[in-house]
């Protein structure tokens, strides 16, 4: 961490615990913004799947027995 972002920290620990939570908030939410291209990407995954599933190359699968495999 740079000498900015520790200056930032001790800052944002001398604010009331309702305006932290919201400090929190708002830097978690900048770095949670949409990629375009991992979504374009995914959209051509998505497609992909579906197009394999209605030719029968991919095989659906209960979510119950998704989730039984990896409580084991």
């Amino acid at each position: 961490m740079n000498a900015k972002a520790k200056d930032l920290g001790e800052q944002a620990r001398g604010l009331s615990p309702q305006d932290r939570i919201a400090l929190v908030e708002d830097v978690l939410d900048s770095l949670d913004r949409a990629d375009p291209n991992i979504d374009r990407l995914w959209a051509k995954e998505a497609g992909e799947r579906l197009a394999a599933y209605r030719r029968g190359d991919l095989a659906a699968r209960d979510l119950s027995d998704v989730i039984a495999k990896y409580r084991r």
